[in-house]
């Protein structure tokens, strides 16, 4: 009997002992290692990182930049049936255990040892927050020993309502999207507060591993492990059998659009965000800071529309160029397979990528990336249709494997489109502030980040003939000046680089004419005389005046039409100068910066016309330049405008040689704006592709859209600013009753009622003697 007893009481003494020996070494490695742990003032000072916001004048998220993608939310302000979803996935015994759940521990060990491997985990949410501020995820005993004794630290200093609300907004939940409230957001576009049960589920899922079961990434998998969280809220009664089955049985509309902000404004946002990193550095990203900017998102996404459109009916006049490249597809091709093809192709907005399947002159079958099948007949193949003959090259034509862009017309009917090589700008300001109110600067900015409002340096044309023009009016010309639109020749010497020839656009010659005139038509031979009467030197030196840099606009005849190289945003702030009475502006696009609290960090003071800005024209000069500018509209170059309806818009057609670059400059007393559109590397557009042709269509469509409704501006003769019937082909003063044409006139140039020609100037023109004969 004794015997026995030692034979059982050894194993047993030896176990005992083990395990007291175990946890005396345990106690004293706490004993050890717990006064070095972490302080926990990260936790109670806890400043997230916080990515920088911008927002447009109207409160309009339109860009976010920084690694972590966070906004911090109370717990107080979460639903509760968020937070059932929380606890029932990740913790159910949260409000009962101090920071290790011992009973979770056991199942989860049984739970493993039945499988066979580790199928559940037995962290907390306490544990978790530890390891998530304060440790790395590397597996290992003491890293986990660590977590265990951080959580008591933890549940010693917290109450359990702030230790969830830091793990709700601290948890990465993938798509760089940290916290469920911008989880909420970058998955269903909507806050928590609107979140569905089955939304709620399929978020606390995410946390065990969200690239796993991400919702774009594998909707599949995401079902399943929402299912297993709407299962577990069952079995603990957190909802009843009823909701269960709605739930699990709802559709999840994942946000799938490549685009993350309600206004497309990359470009814009991009000059915010280089601003803010100059005067920030990386601070910038993370400090939850928030700049309020001039852009106004209605005229934005009027600009990004109309932009978008513009080049878009460019590109259809110069046909269809083929498929982007061909996929090898097997016999019968999966999904996958599908998906593979289209792997390297990125969406444009709303020009998606496709690979097509089956291909004839009458219908096309095409998958498009998600699994959309799509079936393109009749008015959907006619811009493509050539491409889709049998006598076409393999390697140009529309066959099986082919690679196209497709797109919904306004019908909502699928075709077959492309995506342009050709680029454009838009820019609009506010001429009394210079406030940026819209900048589109390219086609896409996720195919071409080159900011073509701010960076492209093009030659302008006839879009820079007014400038040349106001300086006329400097020197004495008036706008019933008589010039002549007759051949002329220059020599080398004269030019600054070899012969030239200048010629009208459509090689017509009118004759003597008046300076308005000549400008309303655009004639290049009138342009021309006026800038040989006023010299190259003052038109280079009086270009400064608006803004352009004399280095890139050199002293030659040349400048007359155009030669030299502006920006967009440079001829938006010239154009300014003649919309807001001859002040220069400075444009901005920055109104305040604000950090996470609300305190302001900076404040925009711009400088405005007639409240500090400098005045760098007469008033007199900008409003007969305004005048001649809106008869360009009116019956010049710009007429198609008229089509909007208002007789309160000015401006200019710009073309240059062999069509390179197509401009408009357009402008009321409210809004300037300027729309260009070219190759990057320059080539020709095309013939006939005029600022009128090209460019204007996308001006028109964007000022069509932000004027609607806006009551037409009049604009006012400032004081010394005359108006007298003329002769319209002599620019001779007349009676009322001899009809002719009202123009206006600086008080001290006023014509005279008869006048011979005199040193070949007729009219009511009063340029320098010296000069007279150049302009005949």
């Amino acid at each position: 009997m004794f015997m026995r007893f030692r034979w059982w009481a050894f194993p047993l003494v030896l176990l005992v002992s083990s395990v007291l020996a175990a946890s005396l070494l345990v106690a004293f490695a706490a004993a050890i290692v717990y006064p070095t742990l972490p302080s926990l003032e990260t936790l109670t000072d806890y400043q997230p990182k916080i990515p920088l916001r911008v927002y447009s004048a109207d409160g309009k998220l339109i860009g976010e930049f920084g690694e972590e993608r966070r906004t911090v939310v109370r717990v107080s302000d979460i639903p509760q049936s968020m937070i059932n979803a929380i606890l029932a996935a990740e913790d159910e015994r949260f409000y009962q255990h101090r920071g290790v759940d011992y009973m979770g521990v056991a199942r989860a060990a049984m739970s493993n040892f039945l499988s066979g491997g580790v199928r559940q985990g037995a962290s907390t949410i306490t544990m978790q927050v530890a390891r998530n501020f304060f440790l790395s995820k590397e597996k290992t005993f003491t890293r986990k020993f660590n977590e265990v004794l951080l959580a008591f630290k933890i549940e010693a200093n917290f109450s359990k309502d702030q230790i969830l609300e830091l793990y709700i907004n601290q948890i990465y939940l993938g798509q760089r999207a940290y916290g469920f409230a911008v989880a909420a957001q970058v998955y269903f576009g909507k806050p928590l507060a609107e979140l569905t049960l089955a939304e709620s589920a399929m978020l606390a899922g995410l946390p065990r591993a969200p690239s796993r079961y991400n919702p774009i990434a594998n909707l599949k998998r995401a079902k399943q492990r929402q299912n297993y969280v709407l299962r577990r809220m069952r079995d603990l009664q957190l909802i009843s059998e009823e909701q269960f089955i709605v739930a699990n049985a709802q559709p999840l509309q994942v946000k799938k659009e490549t685009n993350e902000f309600t206004v497309r404004a990359e470009f814009f946002a991009e000059m915010v965000r280089q601003f803010l990193y100059d005067r920030y550095r990386e601070d910038a990203y993370t400090k939850g800071i928030r700049v309020y900017t001039t852009l106004i998102a209605s005229h934005q996404e009027a600009a990004y529309a109309a932009l978008r459109r513009g080049v878009q009916e460019y590109d259809r006049r110069h046909g269809y160029r083929g498929p982007e490249g061909y996929a090898d597809l097997p016999s019968k091709p999966t999904e996958e397979a599908l998906e593979d093809a289209l792997q390297d192709t990125a969406d444009s907005d709303d020009i998606y990528a496709a690979v097509v399947v089956e291909a004839s002159p009458r219908l096309v079958k095409a998958y498009r990336k998600g699994g959309e099948w799509l079936q393109i007949s009749e008015e959907g193949l006619k811009f493509a249709s050539r491409m889709l003959s049998d006598k076409t090259s393999p390697g140009q034509r529309i066959r099986r494997g082919a690679i196209v862009r497709v797109q919904k017309d306004e019908k909502g009917r699928w075709q077959i489109t492309q995506l342009p090589t050709v680029e454009s700008s838009l820019v609009s300001i506010d001429p009394r502030d210079g406030a940026i109110r819209a900048l589109v600067g390219g086609f896409d900015f996720a195919r071409n980040q080159y900011n073509h409002v701010t960076q492209a340096l093009r030659q302008p044309g006839s879009a820079f003939k007014p400038f040349i023009y106001s300086a006329a009016l400097e020197k004495g010309f008036t706008a019933a000046t008589i010039i002549n639109d007759a051949p002329l020749t220059f020599t080398a010497a004269q030019t600054g680089s070899e012969p030239w020839e200048p010629r009208n656009f459509d090689d017509k010659f009118e004759g003597p004419m008046r300076l308005r005139t000549g400008l309303v038509k655009s004639k290049n031979l009138v342009t021309v005389r006026i800038m040989q009467a006023i010299s190259p030197q003052y038109a280079q030196d009086y270009i400064t005046r608006f803004g352009f840099d004399p280095k890139l606009n050199p002293p030659y005849l040349t400048l007359a039409l155009g030669a030299g190289n502006v920006t967009p945003i440079q001829m938006a702030t010239a154009y300014a100068v003649f919309a807001n009475g001859g002040y220069r502006v400075t444009p901005y696009f920055i109104e305040r910066v604000e950090d996470a609290r609300g305190n302001v960090l900076m404040q925009a003071k711009p400088a405005a016309a007639g409240v500090g800005a400098e005045r760098v024209i007469d008033a007199r000069n900008a409003f007969i330049m305004t005048s001649i500018l809106r008869d360009v509209v009116r019956v010049g170059t710009a007429a198609r405008a008229m089509k909007l309806g208002r007789g309160d818009l000015a401006g200019k057609t710009g073309t240059t040689n062999e069509f390179v670059d197509a401009w408009f400059s357009g402008f009321n007393s409210d809004l300037v704006a300027v729309a260009w559109i070219g190759f990057d590397t320059p080539q020709t557009l095309g013939r006939n592709e005029t600022g009128s042709r090209a460019a204007l269509p996308i001006w028109m469509d964007y000022m069509g859209a932000v004027l609607k409704g806006v009551p037409e501006q009049p604009i006012v003769p400032p004081d010394g600013v005359v108006a007298v019937r003329i002769n319209p082909d002599t620019g001779l003063r007349i009676a009322e009753a001899q009809g002719g044409v009202v123009d206006y006139f600086y008080q001290e140039f006023q014509p005279p009622e008869q006048e011979t020609l005199v040193g070949g100037v007729m009219g009511g023109g009063r340029p320098p003697e010296e000069v007279r004969d150049q302009l005949f």
